[in-house]
């Protein structure tokens, strides 16, 4: 009997997706979407494009607009997801916030903000999505760094200990869950080619500086790190948890 793609892949499978209405958030939807997933799409802004986008490729999808910093929000998006679908297997966690600043004129007030994006919207989500894996004896959490924290860029203090933290929690929380059925791993990542930064001149000329410091000479895209989340999203990679997958072209070769 041949076996279709939906059938190796996640059909049936129901993903919350947070920070989905622009940018790699939309690669990662469609590529899940591809692979026969269920989408709920989580933002604070509305994520019409991404549901067309969805839709356009067949798969099915709802958008909760809200804050993952608010855990209020995220009980709207999770509550949402079972009561459209009846379950939730797939996580993936792509809110996240970026701002320069050296580290002597950097108030607190930022470097609270700074770990409150990154660090608290990840413990009320994985919180609140956990209850339902652990029931379902099924579930996949992905998250997100960055290879600064390999790199030690500077002027980026606050945003390289968040992402750090985001490294610790991961693999912690992996030897908690993995009896469960439920692995988590995170996606270092470097400066992708999405549109906001196309289409900022501040940020072209860095992604240009990037360029010759990769093995491959070539700007990271969205959907070369949603290929890596569809991967992890899948059964088939279930052995696979607690670790750290740098998608930056090389340019951390630690």
């Amino acid at each position: 009997m041949q076996i279709t793609r939906f059938e190796r892949g996640l059909h049936d499978r129901v993903a919350i997706v947070t920070g989905a209405a622009v940018g790699s958030g939309r690669a990662f939807c469609e590529r899940l979407a591809e692979e026969g997933a269920h989408l709920v799409i989580a933002d604070l802004a509305p994520a019409t494009e991404t549901e067309e986008a969805v839709r356009a490729i067949g798969g099915r999808v709802i958008s909760v607009t809200g804050d993952m910093t608010d855990p209020k929000d995220v009980e709207r998006v999770v509550s949402a997801a079972i009561e459209h679908y009846g379950r939730v297997d797939i996580l993936v966690h792509n809110v996240g916030y970026y701002h320069e600043e050296p580290f002597d004129l950097l108030s607190f007030t930022e470097w609270k903000r700074t770990l409150e994006v990154t660090l608290d919207s990840l413990f009320h989500v994985v919180r609140a999505v956990l209850p339902h894996m652990k029931r379902a004896g099924f579930g996949r959490i992905i998250t997100f760094s960055s290879d600064t924290v390999w790199l030690g860029t500077p002027y980026l203090t606050h945003y390289v200990t968040a992402k750090m933290g985001v490294i610790g929690f991961t693999r912690s929380l992996a030897a908690e869950v993995g009896s469960y059925g439920i692995t988590i791993n995170t996606i270092t990542v470097g400066l992708t080619a999405t549109q906001s930064v196309g289409m900022s001149a501040a940020m072209r000329p860095l992604l240009e500086s990037i360029l010759p410091a990769q093995a491959v000479h070539r700007a990271d895209e969205p959907e070369d790190i949603a290929n890596v989340v569809a991967f992890l999203a899948l059964p088939a990679s279930g052995i696979i948890t607690g670790q750290t997958i740098n998608v930056d072209g090389g340019v951390a070769r630690h």
